[in-house]
């Protein structure tokens, strides 16, 4: 059965090439180079149901995550924001300190951007130190593009800090790693969760579109992490490179379409404002 109820969406960005000190990412002449602002994401996510989403960080600049919170000020249903920071920069608890003080702040992503490497840099002093700080505070890791040097680094990290809540980002587009005993012991771990965005695949013939091709690996990440610990995340606009909005959402509704409508609604609704702590459906 498709899924037709309200969405909180757990992955999408936001960006404006037009400030005076310009963007990071993505680079002129990208087809999704251009403004992306609140209003052109809920011209497209709700007409499709959704009532609210979270913005994942799209820069490592400190000042960038201050503009991301005042941008969130346009619009109500832009609950939550995970930011950059870097736990070996000397200004990072005075940042985490000062960003954590607006309760949309739920966390920071580090893993393969922005030339960091999760494994080698939770060898340096500090690092673990800094982590601790954000789980203490309550807030979440994202990690970010997996491939199974990530997944030996979230397995060390883990282990180091047990009571650190961490998301593993965009795992269907790293299909291999669902079927690797790495991956299937860091989800045996329950505060590790499973956000599953960048469903969409490319084939020889452009988008692939039959749910079919996606299950075995959906379903293996389901049965690894169960059903309170996956959630939906668009990656809009960057999903936009494969397919627009609606499409994207629509194949990963047919994806889901074989689990009971209580396992569907966790997946599309509850799940992720569960695990950030926010209030998600409330809006």
């Amino acid at each position: 059965m498709i899924y037709t109820g309200p969405l909180f969406d757990s992955h999408l960005h936001l960006y404006d090439p037009t400030r005076a000190e310009g963007i990071p990412w993505p680079q002129p002449g990208d087809a999704i180079y251009g403004p992306r602002l609140p209003a052109d994401y809920w011209g497209q996510a709700e007409p499709c149901g959704v009532i609210g989403a979270m913005v994942v960080e799209a820069s490592p600049r400190r000042e960038d995550n201050d503009w991301i919170l005042r941008t969130l000020d346009q619009d109500p249903r832009l609950v939550g924001y995970i930011g950059n920071l870097d736990p070996l920069a000397g200004t990072f608890a005075d940042d985490l300190d000062r960003l954590a003080r607006d309760p949309r702040f739920r966390g920071i992503r580090y893993g393969n951007l922005w030339g960091r490497d999760l494994l080698g840099d939770q060898q340096r002093a500090g690092f673990i130190d800094a982590l601790a700080q954000v789980a203490e505070r309550g807030l979440v890791l994202d990690s970010a593009n997996p491939d199974a040097r990530l997944i030996e680094g979230l397995l060390t990290l883990s282990e180091r800090l047990p009571h650190l809540r961490i998301v593993v980002d965009h795992l269907p587009n790293a299909a291999p790693l669902a079927f690797t005993a790495e991956l299937q012991e860091l989800a045996s771990r329950p505060q590790v969760m499973a956000k599953l965005a960048e469903i969409p695949q490319v084939g020889d013939g452009g988008l692939i579109r039959d749910a079919g091709f996606y299950r075995d690996v959906l379903g293996r990440l389901f049965e690894l992490f169960g059903e309170d610990r996956c959630f939906f995340g668009s990656d809009w606009p960057n999903s936009d490179h494969l397919a627009d909005f609606t499409t994207t959402l629509g194949l990963v509704k047919a994806c889901m379409a074989t689990h009971p409508a209580h396992t569907q609604e966790k997946f599309f609704l509850h799940n992720a404002p569960r695990v950030y702590g926010l209030p998600g459906g409330a809006r």
